[in-house]
């Protein structure tokens, strides 16, 4: 045993679980970790601006990799305080992330100290769990319980919150025969599988809904062979988009009432069976109960017993990792091989569906359509991009139009849908991906929320691309009153006296300004036949800075973007194109590009 102090404990804790990536602010009620991890030397910090930055840069990170904890720091009162969204969006989309905050010494606790609050309180509706250690000798067991708790079950977030003097204090402490708990996970039974292949047996129509589980569960693999094995089409929730490649020949589109293609709605609704893993039955998706359940069976597999029935019962449920619930499947499958219908005919249905009735994407209208933003980036990035986004119009037409072929490659919070989270987000894609193409996309207000992360992008040379499609708008807010027959409070427009002249006159914010002012790179683009020029300007921009890059794209004031209130009520704006969008142009570059260098 080594006499150590408690801090110094939690820091070789960090380490031997894996969790060595934090970020967040120091101050003085959690300097003593701080000397310890300066100390070790082993645990890398990132200095964000805002703890908020800092817990949603944490998330990222988790997100970016199997197996990622990211840990956010800092001090006492409203560092924990401003933890508080970042902790609900990793909870709604279950990413387990750390939040440790310092707290004022324990004798204090009750007396109104200064930045003295019960944040494990505040915390609790949000978490896993949330504690505040008041014994120094219980703090190793605290840490061991909450890596266990992260990993268990339905992953989720956890804060620890540690009094100054708790820190300070010295107990006996063996790293050596420190050992991480194993988490607990349900696995379904063969059993299970085989009641589940007889509902397929009777189908006709099966559709697989593949969700973020299947992504936490690190199962992708799983899914495509029991989908390539029984023939059955997957559609993937927004939370698991890139389980299965969008060119996969039983990638049968993305279904929803925001977030969806036509051709994966019009599939869904030819459905007879629907076989959901490792997904929530998320209002976005559903849409209509009545419209989204009417001729059609339910299966529902999912980690977190509490989610069997939640939105509606369905005709079997079971609670299981999607992983251990896809090995089962597979297993049963084999065993059944031959005696399952043949789907391929009812396959070959869907993927036809995917050559018609595309959304027009090849504008070149000035102001520039959003579309035409989705097609440039299509081709500009290519399938080995990692998309970071949050909400809004950009969000749900970027979840329309662009493509995603991997796991882990459209990072998004999803049910939380923060403004703010993206910048930020992707500052901890990035630290998770380094060396690979993280590309960030936003509207102008998601974009302002906290664009002074960027500066943590540009001290740290964290390299990323934002794409910010500026209208100068709340569009998704604006498009909504639209039921109300308003325009309110929603305009972000105003003239910058700054910017006389520019393209962003009457625009209100000089965002490439105020990047550049931030120590990133960053370029205007006007003109539709200039999009993808701007776009490869960025990256090379990036590669060879190593900052964050932006690129706005100025738009048009007002566009509709396709919604509606039920999955065979979509409200369609713009005309359809009835084959895919024409391939681009070759496009020349524009001297302010080619000067951005």
């Amino acid at each position: 045993m080594t006499r150590m102090r408690a801090v110094d404990a939690v820091v070789l804790i960090l380490e031997k679980e894996g969790a060595t990536e934090t970020f967040g602010l120091p101050g003085a009620a959690i300097n003593p970790l701080y000397s310890a991890m300066k100390a070790h030397g082993g645990i890398r910090h990132t200095l964000a601006r805002h703890v908020e930055g800092a817990s949603h840069m944490a998330d990222g990170y988790t997100r970016s990799a199997p197996g990622n904890i990211g840990v956010c720091l800092g001090t006492s009162g409203p560092a924990g305080t401003d933890m508080i969204t970042g902790l609900y969006a990793a909870a709604a989309d279950s990413q387990p992330i750390l939040c440790i905050t310092g707290q004022a010494p324990v004798a204090v606790l009750d007396k109104e100290d200064f930045q003295a609050v019960d944040i494990a309180s505040i915390a609790k509706p949000v978490t896993k769990m949330a504690k505040t250690v008041l014994e120094a000798g219980q703090v190793p067991g605290a840490f061991q319980s909450a890596f266990q708790i992260m990993r268990s079950a339905r992953p989720g977030p956890v804060l620890i919150d540690l009094p100054i003097d708790v820190q300070q204090t010295e107990i006996d402490f063996d790293i050596d025969t420190y050992e991480p708990l194993a988490p607990a996970k349900p696995e379904a039974t063969s059993a299970q599988a085989e009641k589940i292949l007889d509902l397929i047996a009777e189908a006709e129509h099966p559709l697989i809904i593949a969700g973020g589980g299947i992504i936490n569960a690190d199962a992708s693999d799983r899914l495509v062979e029991f989908a390539e094995l029984t023939s059955i089409p997957v559609s993937p929730t927004l939370m698991g988009w890139g389980t299965i490649p969008d060119d996969h020949e039983l990638q049968a589109g993305m279904v929803g009432i925001q977030t969806h293609v036509r051709y994966g709605n019009a599939s869904f609704l030819e459905s007879d069976l629907v076989i959901g893993i490792g997904n929530r039955w998320a209002n976005r998706h559903t849409g209509d109960l009545g419209v989204y359940r009417k001729g059609r069976k339910f299966v529902h597999i999912d980690i977190e017993p509490t989610q069997i029935g939640r939105v509606f019962s369905p005709d079997y449920g079971v609670v299981s990792d999607a992983g251990a619930a896809l090995e089962a499947l597979i297993a049963a499958a084999r065993d059944r091989a031959g005696s399952l219908p043949d789907f391929t005919g009812w396959a070959g249905e869907c993927t036809a569906r995917k050559s018609t009735e595309h959304r027009k994407t090849n504008f070149t209208e000035v102001p520039i359509k959003p579309q035409r933003v989705y097609q440039e980036m299509n081709q500009a990035f290519g399938k080995d991009v990692t998309y970071v986004s949050t909400i809004g119009l950009s969000q749900i037409a970027g979840a329309q139009m662009l493509h995603v072929y991997r796991p882990r490659h459209w990072i998004n919070a999803g049910q939380a849908g923060p403004l703010g989270w993206t910048g930020p987000a992707a500052l901890g894609v990035a630290r998770g991906k380094p060396g690979e193409t993280v590309v960030a996309l936003s509207g102008d207000y998601d974009f302002q929320f906290m664009l002074e992360e960027l500066a943590v992008g540009a001290q740290h040379k964290i390299p990323y691309v934002h794409v910010v499609v500026n209208n100068s708008y709340l569009g998704l807010i604006r498009q909504s009153q639209r039921g109300f027959e308003m325009d309110y409070e929603v305009s972000l427009a105003f003239e910058n006296i700054n910017s006389a002249g520019s393209g962003s006159a009457g625009y209100g914010v000089d965002h490439v300004a105020v990047a550049q002012g931030l120590g990133c790179k960053a370029l205007r683009v006007e003109d539709p036949e200039l999009i993808g020029e701007g776009l490869r300007v960025a990256k090379e921009l990036m590669d060879e800075h190593q900052v964050p890059v932006v690129v706005e794209v100025i738009l048009e004031r007002i566009t509709n973007i396709s919604m509606g209130a039920a999955l065979d009520a979509i409200n369609e704006f713009e005309t359809l194109a009835q084959t895919p969008a024409d391939a681009p142009t070759a496009l020349t570059p524009m001297g302010e590009l080619a000067a951005a260098k």
